[in-house]
Order: structure tokens, then sequence, then C-alpha cells
């Protein structure tokens, strides 16, 4: 009854309409003592969405004895410092940071939220900490970067893997679907990579490299990380060329300009939590006490669950990116599961049967291999047309009203014209070109071995329609000139490999869509050329187009240089500098390093 009161009042915070921090010149702290925080900040929904978190529930944290006693303090035993302090303890952060640590008015604020105000959800994400940190500090440092940036996650979700913001960012990182994507997160109707907290800590080590090389600091690109590299750019401009967060504060959106004072504040309290008697709240499992296996085959939490007696909250914990509670792996594609280390052999030792396991709702194998088939669909973005609702978008798309809206987080039929929304845009049930008979998957069954357990040899899915034979025969005459559709591929996708249009494939297949099958057999070549001779060389140059035949002169990098510096010296963008030179992930600028400038 004292949880669901604890919910029922938290709730009640993430309820509040979304708002931001007033964005004022910092006053003297006597001043500050007595202002009102408000409290209904993203940072504040973030922290409030730990409520509810099931992991949570009746655990007592393991090796207490490493911390204090904190737990003999009561709330009027809060420890309150002077300024004097905090500044103290901010500057030797600094000192051992190549973040540029500060303390202020905004700073404090921040400082009382995690660490007086919501101290008791603070406690819960330095429990969670023991889960991510680890992992969090694995990846920074594989890509030489302050392990710092690890305290980024709190203030984004406050490690909250199931975080959902109302913009639609999501995951521990909040990526939004564009930057997510382009960073190899993907969005399927059984699979959101940005949930991975494997995958999109990857992305956001990626995604703050390639800021930080923009930028050349980590304040700005941190700054840039919330509110993108454009609305730092206008800043940066409007302060006349500035190049300090807390120079052209003023010029950006009110969200980000807390940001910053948000991650300094964040980062404070966990280094001193002890000194402010925060006790973590253990969330039943540790960074270490995970591992991974693989699944080659349609497998449902149900099943793992059932069979291998493991809470269902907990598989779910581990693995959110599942939307449905399905993995949808297939030989070809397999995916990974998350469990508990002591889960491991009971999985390995059993997996052939755990495939074929029938659960209590009597989904069989069988029927789940197909029913993952015939809806596995992937999602990309749509720009609303005027007079269009969520209705039409969704019919247009083969999609019911209900997913449309929980893809999209809508909570109204209503929807403005020029919005960009996801949409599911490749179904697995299409109709075949040429002879307009639909595309079934014939279901295997999972064959026994002599001892009468199942045995995971299912095939991959594969569509079979009235051409598929003459596919087949073409393939054993030239098999080269034939490519097996995979999961995640598109016309497009293998229009670019083969180095041909999307409208040849068309032509060369018969196809008067541009939706096919995973498994599905396509020609690439319209004539006896073998697509290995198409292929592109691992070091070959891409094709030259009229825009690569632009001028340019060159540019040599000196000490201390970076894109936007370059940029603005030669009056051109970074998009152009980085398109004109192939930088990627991770590249580095080195002094004596010659790159383009377009002319």
């Amino acid at each position: 009854m004292v949880l669901k009161t604890i919910q029922a009042t938290l709730l009640s915070f993430i309820l509040f309409p979304f708002c931001l921090l007033a964005q004022e010149p910092i006053r003297p702290d006597s001043t500050l003592q007595n202002k009102p925080f408000v409290e209904d900040d993203q940072v504040v929904v973030m922290l409030d969405s730990l409520a509810n978190l099931k992991i949570f529930e009746d655990t007592k944290f393991p090796n207490a004895n490493q911390y204090q006693n904190w737990s003999t303090y009561s709330d009027s035993d809060i420890p309150i410092f002077p300024d004097s302090v905090y500044r103290e303890r901010i500057a030797l952060m600094n000192d051992q940071s190549p973040f540029e640590f500060v303390y202020n008015g905004e700073v404090k604020k921040f400082i009382e939220l995690y660490g007086v105000r919501k101290r008791k959800l603070t406690a819960r994400i330095l429990g969670l900490a023991q889960i991510y940190f680890p992992l969090f500090e694995e990846q920074l440092d594989k890509y030489n970067m302050p392990l710092e940036l690890k305290y980024l996650a709190v203030i984004e979700s406050a490690l909250n893997p199931t975080a959902n913001s109302p913009a639609g960012a999501k995951g521990l990182w909040q990526f939004m679907y564009g930057t997510g994507k382009g960073y190899g997160l993907k969005v399927s109707t059984y699979v959101d990579d940005r949930f991975d907290p494997y995958k999109s800590t990857i992305a956001a080590c990626e995604h703050l490299t390639d800021l930080y090389d923009i930028y050349g600091s980590w304040s700005l690109a941190l700054a840039a990380y919330n509110s993108g590299a454009g609305n730092v750019n206008k800043a940066i401009r409007r302060s006349g060329g500035m190049k300090n967060f807390w120079a052209i504060k003023k010029y950006l959106p009110k969200e980000t300009s807390s940001y910053v004072p948000a991650f300094i504040a964040a980062s404070y309290v966990i280094t001193h939590a002890n000194d402010h008697k925060i006790y973590p709240v253990d969330p039943g499992i540790l960074y270490y006490e995970v591992d991974t296996v693989t699944v080659r085959n349609p497998l449902s939490f149900d099943q793992i669950s059932e069979m291998l007696n493991i809470p269902m909250d907990e598989v779910m914990f581990l693995n959110p990116s599942f939307k449905h509670k399905i993995i949808p792996a297939t030989p070809e594609n397999p995916y990974k599961l998350r469990l508990r280390k002591k889960y491991i052999g009971g999985f390995i030792n059993n997996e052939n049967a755990l495939y074929a396991y029938k659960t209590k709702e009597g989904l069989a194998s069988e029927a789940m291999t197909q029913m993952v088939y015939d809806t596995y669909r992937e999602s990309e973005l749509y720009t609303v047309k005027s007079g269009e609702t969520v209705a039409s978008v969704a019919k247009k798309f083969n999609m019911t009203t209900a997913e449309l809206r929980s893809l999209n987080g809508l909570k109204k039929n209503s929807i403005k014209a020029n919005k960009k929304i996801l949409v599911y845009v490749k179904s697995s049930k299409n109709k075949n070109q040429g002879g307009g008979v639909t595309s079934t998957y014939v279901p295997q069954s999972v064959p026994k071995d002599t001892s009468g357990k199942a045995t995971a040899t299912q095939t991959t899915p594969e569509a079979v329609s009235p051409k598929s034979t003459t596919s087949s025969s073409q393939s054993q005459d030239n098999p080269k000139t034939m490519h097996v559709v995979k999961s995640g591929e598109s016309l497009g996708i293998i229009a670019a490999k083969y180095h041909c249009t999307v409208a040849e494939l068309m032509k060369w297949n018969n196809l008067s869509s541009q939706k096919i099958l995973v498994g599905q057999k396509i020609k690439v070549s319209g004539s006896g050329a073998t697509a290995s001779s198409q292929k592109t060389e691992p070091n070959s140059k891409p094709k030259t187009t009229p825009s690569g035949s632009q001028r340019f002169t060159y540019y040599t990098i000196q000490s201390g240089d970076n894109l936007w510096d370059i940029a603005s010296k030669f009056d051109v963008t970074v998009s152009q500098l980085k398109s004109l030179n192939n930088l990627k992930n991770n590249s580095r600028l080195i002094p004596g390093q010659k790159i383009k400038i377009p002319k």
C-alpha cells in the first residue's frame, strides 16, 4: 500500500506539462537559497521515470559493507554544504578531468535537485550505475574519451533503459530516430536498437566523438548532443564567434542552456554521494553477473521465462530492445540475448528444446515463426501531408491506428501537416509481381534427433511463388547474378552494393513495387556479367559524380585545429569538409595532415 502511494505521488510529476528552467543570470548565493526550484524540467521527468521501474521492487543492495551506514540517516539529516565546499570539490574534479567543471548558481540548483529534493531517486541511479557504468566506461575507454561522459546518460535518461521522452527520444542515451539511424540503430516491428544498452552506448560514443571533432570542446559537444549542431552553430554566430558554452549559453534553447549545468551537478553528486549520505538502491543485478547467448531462431520471452524459470521482469529489463517480447531471429540473422550468468548454462544445454517449447499460452515455435515472418516490418520517417489523419496514414502503410500511435507516442488522431512521423514500410506480406499470388512462408517442423529432442535446424523463411522455380534454375546456371535478400535490405541497398539502379533491379525482376522479402532471390544483373565483377572492392574509390568534380584546394592541419574552425576560416560547412574528405566516425585531425577545402 505504501509503495502504491509513493508511486502515485511520483507519477504526478510525470503528468505535469513539459517545461524548462527559466533562463536567468547567476545571482548571489544568498538570493538563490530562498528561490523555489522549477521541478517539471526534462531532467526531473527522467528522474521520476525511475519510480515505477519494477526491477527495484523488494531488493537489498549486495556488499553494502563497502558503504557507510547511510540507512541510519533520516531526511532531517540531509547534509547541506556551503558554496565554498561545493566550489572546492568541483574545482578538484576540474583539475582531474579534461571536461570543464565549474560551479555557479545554476549548477547549485541541480545539486539541490539530485542531492536533496530527489535524493531517493538519485539512490536508484546509484544502484543502476552498478549495471551500466562499467559498460559505459569500457566503451568510452575504447574510444579514448573522458570517462566522466558516463554521467551524460544520467541527465538523459536517469539510467532508465526504457526511458521515452515526449519528443520521441528513446533509451539510455535518448536517441531520436534520425540520429540513431545515422549511427546504425535500427527500428522495426519487433526491435528498437535505441533501447539496446550496448548498441546505443557505442552509437553515443561515435556521435559524441563526431561532435567533439567539430567543436574541440566537450561542453559544446554536450550542448550539440542535446539540441543538435545547428542550434549550437547559430548560438556561436550570434555570440560573435565565441566557442565557449557559458559565452553562448543565452543564445541556446532553454533546455540546452540548463543541460551542461545539470551534467556538472549530476557528476558532482554521484562522485560525492558518500558525503551526501545517499544510499544506493539495489536493482538486483550487477554488470558482471550478465552474459550473452546467441539466439538463432524465433524465441519468445515466455519460452525463456517458463522453461528456464527466470522472472519475466528480469528478462525484459536486460533485453529492452525487443518491443513485443519476441526475438525475431533466424540462422542468417541471429540476435544476442542477455541473461544472468547463472542461467547461461541452462540456455545452452536446452537450446534446441527451448525453440520447440510450447508456452502456457499455446504459442508453438512453428506458429511464432510464421507470425514473425508475416509481420516483420522496418520503419522510416514520413512527412504528413495536408489533410491526412492518423487513420489515413495508417491505412496508407497497412498499419492499424493503434500501431501508428504507439510507434510515435501520439495521443490524438489528428496530426499536423509537415510533421515527421515513423511508419512501417516493409511488409513481409508482399504480392508476387508476376502472377499476383500472395507470397507465403511454408513453415518447417523442428526436426528431432534419435533421442527425440528437438534440434535447431529450422530453415530461414523464404518466399515461394510460381516464379521461384525459374529463379532457382537461373541461380544454378549463373549463381553470381542472383542475390538472396537479407533482413534489413532494401532495393536501394542492394542497388548500391551491385552498382546498379533501383529501376534496373525492378526491370530485371519484373517488380511493380520496391517491396521485397527476406530470403527472396532477385537478379542483380541484366546480362551475363557476374555480380562479383560489379561488387565494390574494399579499397576502391567511389564512382565520380558531377559533384565530385568540384574544384578544391588543400589545407595543412595545424596544432589545435578542428573542423568548426577550419569551416569558419574558409566560409564552408562542416558537412562539406566531412563529405569531401571522406571523414567518418572517429576520424581525427592530425597536425601536418592535408585536407581538401571546396572553392
